[in-house]
């Protein structure tokens, strides 16, 4: 099976839209491969400490003004998690099962979760239904921690910049390689779709 692997936090709207970006297109195209292999990079422990909820809602509201205005329905800055540490349990024990399949599906379930449905996966009761969707058991917390930062690890030596991180086929890798980021002149985020996306998207996916 094709895989990308991407180095992702599960709280970053930038991925979300992403990652939906590219499963909305392997659909209309029939396709079933490739399936994303998503990995931890835990702005947690980078940044040391939490992301903060009306930042990302300022994130939000551009994503959903400019490109994907599908997406993001159940955004809550009230319910945003205080931490990622309780999904990256889950998302670790999908990723030692080593099924391609399984990692993506975790994956978008746990940021369909916070995104569209403004649950708060940084408590262990709302990611238990989730966990046993998939037939898994979060790891503890000190098998999560070293999972964790064992792919925080091995994305600085492969030169992962920030959240999604997109590598293709044992190629260089690419920082959000769908999304041009920027900010106006009072700060505000400008986001649009960058020049050449479709023939990116067209051409992983083949």
């Amino acid at each position: 099976m094709r895989t990308v692997e991407v180095f992702a936090d599960v709280l970053c709207p930038f991925t979300h839209a992403g990652l939906h970006t590219l499963i909305d297109r392997r659909a209309q195209l029939g396709h079933t491969e490739p399936r994303l292999r998503i990995r931890a990079w835990p702005l947690e422990l980078i940044n040391g400490k939490p992301l903060d909820p009306h930042h990302i809602g300022t994130e939000v509201a551009a994503l959903r003004a400019s490109v994907r205005p599908d997406l993001f329905a159940g955004f809550s800055a009230d319910t945003f998690p205080t931490t990622s540490m309780t999904a990256f349990a889950l998302t670790a024990a999908a990723d030692r099962a080593d099924d391609a399949t399984l990692s993506e599906a975790v994956g978008i379930a746990l940021r369909d979760a916070v995104f569209e449905e403004g649950l708060d996966i940084g408590l262990p009761e709302v990611v238990a239904p989730i966990a046993e969707r998939f037939g898994l058991e979060p790891l503890d917390a000190d098998a999560t921690s070293a999972a964790v930062r064992a792919d925080w690890a091995e994305g600085r030596e492969r030169g992962v910049v920030g959240s999604p991180h997109f590598f293709v086929g044992g190629g260089a890798g690419m920082f959000c390689p769908v999304l041009d980021i920027s900010r106006d002149d009072v700060g505000d985020f400008v986001i649009a779709w960058k020049q050449g996306t479709e023939d990116f998207v067209n051409s992983l996916l083949g």
